[in-house]
């Protein structure tokens, strides 16, 4: 796939971006792109020969102004207007040349959401989810998982996003909250159109998953579900605040070789509830068998309990399990 890279910066009079690589960076559908080119006349300054249109540096910023000005709720037509004079709504007047990028482009973010050096995929995700563009973000996500694998699109692309909508939210008081819960629909849909959600079990394969009582954070589990999947481990994943009765009845009822306990927080995590998991057997006498628990997120940091498994991230786990049921 391709991306932008920073060199482009200094290439990007001469050789310019395709319609495809800016629609990447910010974040939308090469569609829409095309469809503020025709409406508002949000195209590149130049032609190039050919048929295919190139965009430089200052025709993205202009885009990106158009992004950002959209994002904050102004009606499409006039962002447009807008940006191609670079004016600011708030006073509209002229305070920057029409080449010069907004404030949120210049911080290399993603409609202001601060992204730090995460992968550049991110600020288009950010984008169009601050959009609620759905096919956007649908093509992106997809895109990213595509290019990076599950684990690192996850760790690279996914979770700055969440966490710097995160951010946004609580500067912002009960703003953005639709976008938090937009993003994480997309990630969940996104994970399950990779992997298979059933693989016919083996004996001595089978991983549960499961969120600890009162915790409700379950993307992580999907990914390490979705993750597993891929690679042929039968996976049975119970998502979120499962109660200790049912997770205990689940475990005697499956048998599984490794059994994973998310917690986000420390007030979640719950050492006798792994202690109990850990100990529990199953079989007939003399061969009787117990699961392998996993301590998974970073409730449990802190936390050391006797045969319990704590992995540093979700790539960690994957490998445990692998070797676990692969040895």
């Amino acid at each position: 796939m391709d991306t932008y890279r920073a060199e482009d910066e200094d290439t990007g009079s001469q050789a310019g971006l395709t319609t495809g690589e800016v629609a990447r960076r910010l974040g939308v559908a090469p569609t829409t792109v095309r469809s503020w080119d025709r409406r508002y006349r949000l195209g590149p300054d130049a032609h190039t020969g050919g048929k295919h249109r190139r965009w430089t540096t200052a025709d993205v910023a202009r885009l990106e102004r158009m992004c950002a000005l959209t994002a904050t709720g102004l009606a499409p037509a006039e962002a447009a207007r807008l940006a191609l004079i670079g004016e600011r709504p708030d006073t509209g007047r002229t305070r920057r040349p029409a080449t010069a990028p907004t404030p949120d482009a210049a911080q290399g973010t993603g409609g202001g959401m601060q992204l730090g050096d995460s992968r550049q995929e991110a600020k288009g995700v950010a984008r169009a989810a601050l959009r609620l563009d759905a096919v956007a973000l649908d093509e992106l996500l997809a895109a990213a998982i595509d290019e990076h694998g599950l684990i690192a699109a996850w760790t690279e692309v996914i979770v700055p996003t969440l966490q710097a909508v995160g951010r946004k939210w609580e500067r912002s008081g009960e703003r953005y909250v639709e976008v938090e819960h937009f993003l994480s629909w997309h990630v969940s849909c996104a994970l399950r159109r990779v992997a298979p959600c059933a693989i016919a079990d083996r004996p001595g394969a089978l991983t549960l998953l499961a969120c600890v009582p009162g915790e409700n954070h379950t993307l992580p589990l999907e990914v390490l579900s979705a993750a597993l999947a891929q690679r042929d481990i039968p996976v049975r994943m119970f998502g979120g605040a499962v109660p200790v009765e049912s997770l205990v009845a689940a475990v005697r009822r499956t048998g599984p070789a490794a059994v994973g306990l998310w917690a986000q927080s420390r007030t979640t995590a719950s050492r006798p509830l792994a202690q109990h998991v850990a100990a529990m057997e199953w079989g007939v006498r003399g061969a009787r068998r117990k699961p392998v628990v996993m301590a998974l997120g970073p409730g449990w940091a802190g936390q050391t309990v006797a045969g319990l498994r704590r992995p540093t991230g979700l790539a960690e786990a994957v490998a445990a399990v692998e070797a676990l049921v692969h040895p």
